[in-house]
C-alpha cells in the first residue's frame, strides 16, 4: 500500500474514532480512558479485563461499543455452575426424518460472536474459563477433535469484581497473559455522577448509530501493523518488559520484591499498543508516550509480586512508576 494511501485510511480512522466516540457518551459518562483503551484493543486484535466495583455500567459500556460497532455481541454471566459447552457449544444428536439415520450436529455457543462479555470472569471455575483460552490466542476452538474458525473481529471483553472474592476462582496465570489489558474501572467524580442520576432517572432514550463496519475495522488492524515504530523504541520496550524479571532485572527493587515478571506477549502488545496509540493520533509512526500511555494496562496483571512487598504495602503500580523513572 502507498504512502498515500495509507495516510487516507489513517484520516479516516481518526475521524471514525471521533464519531465512535460521540456514539458512546450518548450512554456512557466520562470513561474516556477506558473507551479509549478498548478501542485500542480493538485495534490490536487484543482483549481486555475490566476490574471494577459494581454498578460503575461495565456492562452498559461493552454493550454500548458493540452497538456502535455493529458487531454481534454476546454475553455470557459466569457462575460457579457454568461448564465449557455453555460457553463453547455442543454436539447435539439430530435423527434424519427420511431416513431415520442419526447423526451429530454442532450447536454453536456464545463465544460464536465478534465480542464476548465474559460477567464477573472469577465467578466460574478453572476448567470453564479455560475454555477460553485457545479462543483468545488462536481465534478458533476446538471440540471433539474439530477445529471450528471464530469470526473476525473477535474480542473478548471479562469483567471482574475486585471487592467482593468469596466464591471467586482466581484467574490461573496463563489465562491472564492472554488480555493485552486489564483496565480499572474507577467511581465516577461528582459531576459525572450527577450527569448519571439525571440520565438515568427520566425517560431518556437514545439511539446509537453504527460507526465503524466489520470491513473497516479489519482495515483498520492491517493498517496498525504497518505504523513505524523505530528499533530505539523497541529497545526500551524490551528493556522495561526484561527489568520486570527478577532474574534479568538490574533493579534491587525488582530482586526483593517480584516472583514473577511480564513475558514475552508484554512486549508484543505495548508494540501493538504503540502502534495503535499512534494511528488513533493520526500519526504514521510512534514516539515514546505511545508506549507510556498503556504501559501500567499491560504489565499490571503480568507483574507478581512476594510476600516481601506485601509486608512493605509495595504494589505494581510503584514498581511500574519506578520502571518509567529509571529507564530510558
Amino acid at each position: 500500500m502507498e504512502k498515500q494511501e495509507k495516510k487516507i485510511i489513517i484520516d479516516k480512522v481518526v475521524k471514525l474514532r471521533e464519531q465512535l466516540q460521540s456514539e458512546i457518551k450518548k450512554n456512557i459518562v466520562g470513561q474516556q480512558k477506558t473507551i479509549d483503551a478498548i478501542i485500542t484493543a480493538l485495534l490490536c486484535a487484543g482483549n481486555c479485563l475490566l476490574i471494577g466495583a459494581p454498578g460503575l455500567g461495565k456492562t452498559l459500556l461493552v454493550k454500548t461499543i458493540a452497538e456502535a460497532l455493529a458487531l454481534d455481541f454476546k454475553r455470557v454471566q459466569f457462575t460457579p455452575d457454568l461448564m465449557p459447552a455453555d460457553i463453547l457449544g455442543s454436539e447435539i444428536l439430530q435423527i434424519d426424518k427420511e431416513t431415520g439415520a442419526r447423526y451429530f450436529s454442532f450447536n454453536k455457543g456464545p463465544i460464536f460472536a465478534n465480542i464476548l462479555l465474559a460477567d464477573e470472569i472469577n465467578r466460574t471455575p478453572p476448567k470453564t474459563q479455560s475454555a477460553l483460552l485457545e479462543a483468545m490466542q488462536e481465534l478458533s476452538i476446538t471440540i471433539n477433535g474439530v477445529k471450528y474458525q471464530l469470526d473476525r473481529p473477535f474480542l473478548v471483553l471479562a469483567t471482574q469484581n475486585p471487592i467482593e472474592q468469596e466464591g471467586t476462582y482466581p484467574l490461573p496465570e496463563a489465562q491472564l497473559d492472554r488480555f493485552m489489558f486489564s483496565i480499572k474501572i474507577n467511581y465516577p467524580s461528582f459531576d459525572e455522577e450527577r450527569l448519571i442520576v439525571k440520565n438515568t432517572t427520566y425517560n431518556i432514550h437514545t439511539q446509537i448509530n453504527n460507526t465503524l463496519s466489520k470491513e473497516e475495522i479489519l482495515e483498520a488492524q492491517e493498517i496498525v501493523r504497518d505504523i513505524l515504530i523505530s528499533d530505539e523504541l523497541i529497545d526500551y520496550i524490551l528493556k522495561v518488559v526484561r527489568s520486570t524479571r527478577p532474574e534479568t532485572s538490574e533493579f534491587d527493587i525488582i530482586k526483593k520484591n517480584v516472583s514473577w515478571g511480564a513475558g514475552p506477549r508484554a512486549s508484543q502488545y505495548l508494540t501493538l499498543s504503540a502502534k495503535a496509540n499512534a494511528l488513533l493520533n493520526g500519526r504514521m509512526y510512534c514516539v515514546k508516550d505511545d508506549i507510556l500511555n498503556y504501559l501500567e494496562n499491560i504489565l499490571a496483571h503480568r507483574v507478581l509480586l512476594n510476600f516481601n512487598a506485601l509486608a512493605e504495602n509495595i504494589t505494581v503500580s510503584e514498581i511500574i512508576e519506578f520502571l518509567k523513572s529509571e529507564i530510558n
